[in-house]
């Protein structure tokens, strides 16, 4: 069945269910064949060999019928490649980031967000790139996959048709969070869009910066609640006592707010002893720096 749920959907489908379909129709062609050739020059049938010339007629039709078959196969593949590279002028871009290990997505206004927001029924340019290592988004029900790449930018678009809530997964082993690497594209009302889309996020300073760190992907590593993963938790952080590797040399210190500023600005320069120094460098305004420091010190 071919899907309508977004426009690159059915080209994939289509394209899909004609390559089974024809490779069904041929096993069973050649199965076929070779069963009744097993039967008709069995042995017991023909005691003696006996040459066999060839056919013009039936070599010219085993050559035409797999070029036609492999020449709609090319088409479907290159008009589907086509339509899905070029995006349309009106589609509505966003800056997409891989990091180990989750995904960050950013809009024109400047809005971030670690889930990827979209308006039903319009055309959504993603231009990915990597913050480490290659990553690849993968969006199964839309049935479109691409590359993001360290020091380049690939190009990507869709147009979602219904209204839901859909898995983004990434598709090149990224390291040991690989299989955390997940999040979700939401495919909303116009208005309810465009609501999402001019609000500036929850107030205070404290909500505002764990916002951050959800939008920016810290908590792919991170946790809030004292479980550990990849990196630190961030629970009850401010004030304590780490050993930390600086040039080599391990030294103990108390997290203090030079720490955190140092942790966020130059990722790696104090490593916390015992975790993988994998920490990409983000990109931060200072009143996002503040902010985050700020809720990384309420966090007991």
């Amino acid at each position: 069945m071919i899907s309508d749920i977004s426009n690159t959907a059915g080209k994939v489908d289509l394209a899909f269910l004609y390559i089974t379909g024809m490779s069904v129709v041929l096993l069973v062609l050649i199965t076929s064949f070779m069963v009744y050739s097993l039967v008709r020059y069995n042995v017991k049938r023909n005691p003696r060999a006996e040459q066999t010339e060839g056919n013009v007629a039936t070599e010219i039709i085993l050559t035409i019928i797999p070029v036609i078959l492999v020449l709609v196969m090319f088409y479907l593949g290159w008009t589907n490649f086509s339509y899905l590279r070029n995006a349309p002028k009106d589609a509505m871009p966003v800056t997409v980031k891989g990091m180990m290990w989750s995904w960050h997505f950013e809009y024109e206004n400047g809005k971030q967000n670690d889930v990827l927001n979209v308006p039903v029924g319009k055309p959504v340019e993603l231009v990915l790139t990597s913050a480490d290592v290659i990553h690849s988004l993968y969006i199964p029900a839309f049935r479109i996959k691409e590359d993001a790449v360290p020091g380049m930018k690939t190009h990507l678009w869709f147009q979602a048709n219904e209204l839901g809530s859909y898995d983004i997964f990434c598709t090149e082993y990224c390291g040991t969070g690989h299989s955390h690497m997940l999040s979700k594209v939401v495919v909303m009302a116009q208005d309810a869009f465009d609501e999402w889309y001019a609000s500036s996020g929850p107030a205070g300073k404290e909500n505002k910066g764990l916002q951050l760190l959800q939008d920016k992907g810290c908590l792919g590593c991170h946790t809030v609640d004292g479980t550990k993963k990849i990196g630190p938790t961030f629970k009850g952080i401010f004030g304590r006592k780490e050993t930390v590797i600086t040039e080599g040399k391990e030294h103990e210190i108390i997290v203090d707010e030079a720490f955190l500023r140092k942790a966020v600005l130059q990722p790696g320069a104090d490593l916390v002893k015992g975790y993988p120094k994998i920490m990409p460098k983000m990109p931060v305004t200072p009143q996002e720096l503040d902010a985050i420091v700020s809720a990384l010190k309420d966090l007991k």
